[in-house]
């Protein structure tokens, strides 16, 4: 990826912590649900109803002159006989082991009952963490030159709830993310809510990585992660529904082994007490940033400790709302806040009192030695601009990819998804115009988007539609989308 900011094109420094403006600015043609004129030139131009080239099923609405295949869909038997699992969810893309080729480690956020069978991450004989686990990575590996799906495999079980991650130090694997801190009480045999490496090489059909927790990373409800490539630390995103999230950092003993310990911190608004970012802010303010330590990373919540939100809080972190995607680039981590905001969904408040906003993306700059600094880069301000988003990745030519989640209990239609009451779509980030636009609809069902992610040359965007986490309906399924991406910002 190259290493300019998608903000850098418009005049703006990114890596320096200067925010875009412009997001906001234009930012009102979507506000209460209304569009404006000038939203019909933005990104690619307008979708329509598209066709599969390899099955013919209309199952996405994208710009002319893109088109997709389905490379993955719930159910198929992969190389190793194991049926592919259902809720196919965060994904990074990496160089394949033959040249034209390319590797998807693939998480699958499985929350079926301990040890269910339909739909699980399961190899029998292998190294698992926790027999009864449902859910774990696969890893697919794809010619670009033909599109064709060459392998697929478990690489990952013994795990429950995996949603997100990123990428290990130099690429060498990924970081799978449980979305839960669930453990004996719950049924299953041993604690869970912890960070898992999957090797990049290692994993083959039938032999997948051994699962063995980091607890040194926290044990709490884990989304996503990104590293910093200077430093090796890793950040963590937080999303515990109902209750301030906070945003964190490892800092490990050694970059390049995760298991040998660190320590974990939590982000702390410098000089303000539990800063409260969910709501009241304002975009392109700079905000100082000090780190708080989390005394007890891996706490016996069983036994009624603090976890690591609540020892991050006393000691005066800033609360967030649903910290979910998160990605390094241009010198920074940027991460959403799907529920944070101004405008409102209209859903229940939480155990605060907070109501739910439509979403926030954030820029988190480090600082070689001192706290860096916190910058809200764009807030939603309306469903039909952008409704909860997830997943989050950069693009090779500049541009942000959101993956929208709408859980809100709002009808949201859309004209291209008749008879789907909440419609989940990609929404890209423009940096020269500075607003944000549709780049693809999911018309087959009210799943959300999930691990979207560009080969390493750019040349296709790889996206998970999620499908049901408990059950085989609807399926997950993960796409290949090609087209003329020089046309548009992405």
């Amino acid at each position: 990826m190259r290493r300019r900011s998608f903000l850098a094109t418009t005049g703006g420094v990114l890596a320096s912590g200067i925010a875009i403006n412009t997001l906001g600015a234009h930012a009102a043609w979507a506000d209460a649900g209304r569009r404006s004129s000038r939203s019909d030139d933005a990104g690619y131009g307008e979708l329509r109803r598209t066709p599969t080239t390899n099955t013919g099923e209309e199952l996405l609405a994208l710009p002319a002159g893109f088109s997709y295949v389905v490379l993955s869909k719930t159910g198929t038997p992969m190389s190793d006989g194991v049926p592919t699992p259902m809720a196919h969810d965060g994904m990074a893309a990496f160089p394949g082991t033959r040249s034209g080729t390319v590797r998807l480690i693939r998480n699958h956020e499985v929350r079926t009952p301990p040890g269910y069978p339909d739909g699980r991450v399961h190899v029998p004989g292998s190294e698992r963490y926790d027999e009864l686990g449902v859910a774990g990575t696969t890893t697919l590996e794809v010619d670009l030159r033909t599109g064709e799906l060459l392998r697929h495999f478990v690489s990952l079980n013994g795990t429950i709830a995996n949603c997100a991650g990123g990428r290990m130090l130099h690429n060498r694997g990924w970081l799978s993310c449980e979305e839960t801190w669930a453990g004996p009480q719950q049924g299953w045999q041993r604690k869970h809510g912890y960070i898992f490496e999957v090797p990049l090489h290692g994993p083959e059909p039938g032999s997948p990585a051994a699962s063995m927790p980091l607890t040194a990373m926290g044990r709490f409800s884990h989304e996503a992660v990104a590293v910093d490539p200077y430093t090796g630390y890793v950040y963590e995103t937080e999303d515990d529904p109902g209750k301030p999230d906070g945003f964190y950092r490892f800092r490990p003993r050694d970059p390049r082994d995760l298991s040998a310990g660190g320590v974990l911190e939590m982000l702390k608004i410098k000089g303000v007490d539990r800063y409260d970012c969910r709501e009241g802010q304002r975009m392109g303010a700079r905000l100082p940033v000090e780190w708080v330590r989390i005394d007890d990373p891996d706490p016996d919540l069983e036994g009624g400790a603090a976890t690591c939100a609540q020892q991050g809080l006393a000691k005066g972190a800033a609360k967030f709302n649903r910290l979910e995607g998160c990605w390094w680039g241009d010198g920074s981590v940027f991460f959403n806040s799907t529920s944070g905001g101004d405008a409102k969904t209209g859903d229940g408040p939480d155990e605060e009192g907070y109501l739910k906003g439509f979403g926030q993306v954030w820029q988190y700059v480090p600082e070689r030695h001192g706290g860096g600094t916190l910058v809200l880069v764009y807030e939603s301000r309306g469903r039909k601009e952008l409704d909860s988003p997830d997943n989050l990745t950069f693009t090779p030519r500049g541009g942000i990819v959101l993956c929208e989640d709408d859980a809100s209990d709002d009808d949201d239609p859309h004209p291209l998804a008749p008879g789907l009451t909440n419609v989940n779509r990609l929404i890209g980030l423009d940096p020269r115009r500075g607003e944000p636009f549709e780049f693809a609809v999911n018309i087959a069902d009210d799943s959300e988007f999930a691990g979207a992610c560009f080969s390493p040359d750019g040349s296709v965007l790889f996206v998970n539609q999620l499908g049901g986490t408990a059950s085989l309906h609807p399926p997950g399924r993960t796409y290949a989308i090609r087209g003329p991406w020089w046309r548009g910002p992405l």
